[in-house]
């Protein structure tokens, strides 16, 4: 009996002290950060290719490159994370979040020294997303070998 007051004074504590949330209004943030993320890699495409007369492919690979070093530049001067306070998952999902991960464990982990810090700490969160990543576009690939030699794909 004492045990199930505990767990209830526990829950009490727990509802009290947790942040209130507004998930609708989460949701929209998310959206229209997420959204302005796309509009300014649509820009940057739309640009490369009508300005600069780049081809898609080689527009697109300017268009990551650009959105990755103006996320870690962001992260750099402690801008992202204000975003990512305001846009939730907008911010931290496309490419862009990934950038902030990989450049914020480096600033992180610095002071630690350049290769037991930096070197050996800067893929912390991004490193299960890379391997599980690869993993799966291996096994993917595999099965769908596997399927074009037993002619299931065609």
């Amino acid at each position: 009996m004492e045990q199930q007051q505990k767990m209830e004074e526990y829950q009490e504590y727990v509802k009290q002290n947790s942040p209130k949330t507004n998930l609708p209004m989460q949701m929209a943030k998310a959206f229209v950060m997420g959204g302005l993320i796309c509009c300014v890699g649509q820009f940057i495409v739309s640009m490369a290719t009508q300005q600069f007369g780049l081809d898609k492919e080689t527009a697109a690979a300017w268009c990551s490159m650009l959105l990755i070093l103006t996320s870690a530049l962001l992260t750099g001067f402690n801008l992202y994370g204000k975003l990512v306070k305001w846009g939730g998952a907008g911010a931290l999902v496309p490419i862009t979040g990934f950038a902030n991960s990989v450049v914020s464990s480096a600033i992180e982990y610095k002071t630690e020294g350049q290769v037991f810090g930096i070197g050996c700490k800067i893929f912390t969160i991004a490193g299960p997303v890379i391997l599980f990543g690869i993993v799966t576009s291996w096994s993917l690939g595999l099965l769908y070998w596997i399927g074009t030699v037993f002619g299931i794909v065609a």
